[in-house]
């Protein structure tokens, strides 16, 4: 396992007993050593897995991404993605027979879920509704490490030996623990980035045997995107009233009050420059292929975003394009009154093929018209499969994809950004409100 050199020389060793097995924190492997030499005695190659299993909890950084779930779900999520890569890995140091309960259960998580990834087996498990016998029974199937290194913050009276012995190895003592956090998981980011392009190029043999594990690289490290960030790509400088606190200037404003009683030399300018969206299209594909649940989410995420006041000046030219293979729908929208009455009424139109070029042509159309004065960009919502227009437009263009496990299969011209936003990501940006 050459593709493997950078991760196996990224942790350190340390004997430690305040756990009866093996754990690691992102920057160590946390181990008692009789429960180390007690899994030799039994097979070496369970020692093998502990470690490989470690490892991959570290290039899939599940040690940092524990947010507000429920830490045991979690935990349990974390140990089943990671070992459904190392029971089809087809390696003899790592090799054992997959008991039938896994099997079942690596059956009905593929049946739901295209790539089996922590987040998306936490999301089954998490409407599975297992009793606590049931979640008991699979815990003890998948688990293999102590997961208690991987909290954010420790009791400092059960870890202050802990902490100091952390900080004699770092280069800046005074260094916070979130700061170190964030440091190592962007180690573990750079380390399995350089892996997957390692899979991908020079070991694509390698690659091929394994699949899973190259195809949740390719999910875990794809490019994360802040919505409400990434609408900042299509904004525009321009004045717009409201109050410039920056245009204060409080010793000549004090003194007119002081000299003249309440009669101020300077007032604040009722106007300042401003990013918002003033133009914009948003292209949403209809066809048979995007479900309308899926499309429905996108829009009211989108919405949610939208609606905020500091989004848009007070009149805006927004366009919703409703297509497949042929223009199903234009609505144009102008403040935030319409923006809302759309919303509340909206209707999916169009269930036929996907074409992307009649949306750019009828786009043309309306610049032609003089219906945009300075069209910004251009956000088509698509699954993927469809014809692109060969011609570059003169505005920028996103083609969005709702991340379903598959989404890497699909290619945009050279000219267009492409963006993959998964459930969370959507909920993030607007949450952050």
């Amino acid at each position: 396992m050459r593709f493997l050199d950078m991760a196996l020389s990224a942790l350190r060793y340390e004997m430690n007993l305040s756990s009866l097995y093996v754990g690691t924190d992102g920057e160590k492997i946390l181990f008692n050593p009789r429960y180390l030499m007690e899994r030799y005695q039994s097979d070496p190659v369970l020692v093998n897995r502990a470690y490989l299993h470690m490892l991959l909890h570290c290039l899939f950084r599940h040690p940092f991404h524990q947010g507000e779930r429920d830490e045991e779900y979690w935990n349990l999520a974390c140990d089943m993605a990671v070992e459904s890569m190392v029971d089809v890995l087809p390696f003899s140091a790592v090799r054992l027979v997959v008991s039938d309960r896994r099997q079942e259960w690596y059956e009905k998580l593929r049946r739901r879920l295209k790539v089996l990834t922590a987040e998306g087996i936490y999301q089954v498990l998490q409407e599975e509704k297992l009793s606590i016998q049931e979640f008991g029974k699979l815990q003890l199937e998948f688990w293999v490490d102590d997961h208690v290194f991987w909290e954010k913050k420790k009791e400092d009276d059960d870890s202050q030996d802990q902490d100091n012995d952390r900080n004699q190895n770092q280069d800046d003592p005074s260094q916070s623990e979130e700061e170190r956090r964030q440091e190592m998981e962007e180690k573990w980011r750079e380390i399995s980035e350089k892996m997957q392009t390692d899979l991908e190029t020079f070991s694509k043999d390698a690659g091929e045997e394994a699949g899973d594990l190259l195809q949740y690289l390719r999910v875990e490290n794809r490019e994360r995107y802040d919505y409400r960030r990434f609408l900042e790509k299509f904004v525009t400088w321009k004045e717009d009233i409201q109050v410039d606190d920056d245009s204060y200037d409080y010793i000549f404003y004090t003194y007119g009050l002081q000299l003249y009683g309440n009669m101020p030399l300077i007032e604040a300018l009722e106007y300042k420059e401003v990013k918002k969206v003033e133009e914009l299209v948003i292209a949403i594909d209809t066809s048979e292929s995007c479900e309308g649940d899926v499309v429905r989410r996108f829009l009211e995420e989108t919405y949610a975003i939208l609606r905020q006041s500091e989004s848009f000046f007070h009149k805006f030219n927004l366009h919703i394009i409703q297509c497949d293979a042929k223009i199903q729908q234009d609505q144009k929208i102008t403040s935030q009154e319409e923006l809302a009455q759309y919303m509340a009424a909206f209707d999916l139109r169009g269930s036929g093929g996907t074409d992307f070029r009649p949306v750019f042509s009828y786009v043309e159309e309306l610049m032609e018209e003089k219906a945009f004065q300075s069209l910004k960009g251009l956000i088509y919502f698509t699954d993927g499969w469809g014809q692109f227009p060969k011609k570059r437009p003169s505005y920028d263009t996103a083609f969005v994809f709702l991340d379903d496990g598959a989404y890497n299969e699909r290619e945009v011209p050279p000219w267009a950004m492409k963006v993959v936003l998964g459930k969370e990501d959507l909920e993030i940006s607007y949450n952050k409100e």
